[in-house]
């Protein structure tokens, strides 16, 4: 994503990430306009809807231009910096800033070759030649807005040309192009893009320029409803509406609280989901657990044991590890086991994925689980981490509850929910004592199988959490 714009003058765009990703928030920047930079020094940090990401330039030499304030979205393929290749040294003696760097400009212009990029690259992305940019034509005459090159703000969106931001041609002219999540906003509250006046880059129409018309239209929509119930002879002091849409604080959906509220929105429209629950003892599971850990070895988790419990139960019941191909009308039973579970971080939920978790004994599921909980909460997972899980397990005992009827996590095909293990009264062996509980819940996809598959796969599991030995079978 680097752009030859002048000889020596590189435009480095924002990269696609990965796991189609269509945009980053700029969290900070790692360089200064004026700086020298080396070829893969990272320039900025952004955050996604799945992760910190730094991200490199593939261009060493003097950054003469940043787009973008700290705070701010970007699209993929919007411009983040620009870098005067070759310049390092120049800008070491100070002469770079006296030549326009300081305040964004572009250093003069030379005939100089193209250089290559390091040849390194993220998902999606390299730093061969981009393709080339389409020629921006703007009306010459001014306009309402006095935006420039816009006649009255109105636009008409393009598609994306070459992975890049692309145009979108006005009533008159080329102007930029939104992104595709604005675009899909724009379509899903019946939005006319032509209407609204971008506040990005030249005009670049953000989600943010979205979002206020659409609160515009709610709020005038409200307005005419109260002018229409004052000519219709409402009484007097009758109780109006307890709060306007400006009322309280707002809190953007975005970065991961968005891309959670995006999924579990779209499980909740496209799975029919059930939940089905029992109580189990886990008093000998528990016990078992003690007694691996005073073998001897590095220490086994609790919910590895869990873990380790689900995949012998998906061995089972391969139904429960599939999903749903809607456009073919196929079910899907997947080979292998990605395990994903439950992190609350700083940042909000995640569901890191454990690869291939079928393979793997207690003791490797205990490390790989502790390695990911550390990087979700330092925020250094990768979208691949976060990516491609084929089962949950959501193990909300830590926050103290008992139970709960968990969202599935989209396209998956069930979740597996582990409250609290507490003491509580059981009749064990005839007699009432007092046992270590816990509640399980599975919430599964009615599509993929019915109300026998699931409770057997439950049952099975809480078999095993009663009776670990249970899992000698299948091992």
């Amino acid at each position: 994503m680097a752009h030859a714009s002048d000889g020596r003058s590189m435009e480095f765009k924002l990269p696609d990430l990965g796991e189609g990703l269509t945009e980053a928030e700029i969290v900070r920047w790692l360089v200064e306009v004026g700086d020298v930079v080396a070829v893969d020094q990272p320039v900025v940090e952004v955050e996604t809807a799945k992760a910190m990401v730094e991200v490199p330039c593939p261009y060493g030499g003097v950054v003469t231009a940043r787009f973008g304030e700290e705070g701010t979205e970007l699209p993929v393929g919007a411009p983040l910096v620009t870098v005067a290749v070759g310049e390092g040294e120049a800008a070491a003696g100070g002469p770079a800033r006296e030549r326009g760097a300081g305040d964004g400009a572009a250093p003069a212009q030379a005939a100089e070759p193209k250089p290559e990029g390091s040849g390194n690259v993220l998902v999606g992305y390299g730093t061969s030649e981009a393709p080339a940019r389409r020629r921006r034509v703007r009306p010459d005459r001014p306009t309402a807005t006095g935006a420039s090159g816009r006649a009255n703000g109105r636009v008409r969106a393009a598609e994306p040309v070459g992975g890049a931001v692309g145009t979108a041609e006005p009533l008159d002219g080329p102007v930029p192009v939104i992104s595709p999540l604005v675009r899909r906003l724009a379509r899903q509250h019946d939005l006319d893009l032509r209407e609204l006046t971008g506040s990005g880059p030249d005009g670049l129409i953000l989600r943010a320029d979205v979002e206020y018309a659409l609160r515009a239209a709610a709020a005038q929509g409200g307005r005419t409803a109260d002018r229409e119930a004052g000519a219709g002879g409402a009484p007097a002091g009758a109780a109006g509406p307890a709060a306007s849409p400006s009322d309280g604080t707002r809190v953007p959906l975005k970065g991961v609280r968005g891309a959670v509220a995006d999924k579990l929105s779209r499980s909740r429209r496209e799975i029919p989901d059930a939940t089905c629950w029992v109580d189990a003892d886990a008093t000998e599971l528990m016990r078992a657990r003690t007694a691996m850990n005073a073998s001897g070895g590095p220490k086994i988790s609790l919910v590895a044991l869990l873990a380790r419990i689900c995949t012998a139960a998906l061995a089972r019941f391969p139904e429960l590890n599939s999903t749903v191909d809607t456009e073919a009308r196929e079910i899907v039973r997947l080979d292998g086991v990605h395990l994903g579970f439950a992190a609350q971080t700083d940042r909000g939920l995640v569901v890191p994925v454990v690869r291939d978790a079928h393979a793997r004994d207690a003791e490797s599921l205990t490390a790989e689980f502790a390695r990911l909980t550390e990087a979700a909460r330092a925020g250094r997972l990768t979208p691949g981490e976060l990516t491609g899980g084929t089962f949950t397990l959501n193990n909300y005992g830590v926050f103290g509850v008992d139970g709960s009827t968990p969202i599935i996590n989209h396209p998956e095909a069930a979740m597996l929910g582990v409250g609290r293990i507490v003491p509580k009264p059981w009749v064990h062996e005839g007699e009432l004592a007092v046992r270590q509980v816990v509640q399980l819940s599975l919430t599964f996809d009615h599509r993929v199988c019915d109300g026998g598959t699931a409770g057997g796969f439950l049952r099975y599991v809480a078999d095993c959490v009663e009776q670990p030995a249970v899992l000698l079978r299948t091992l």
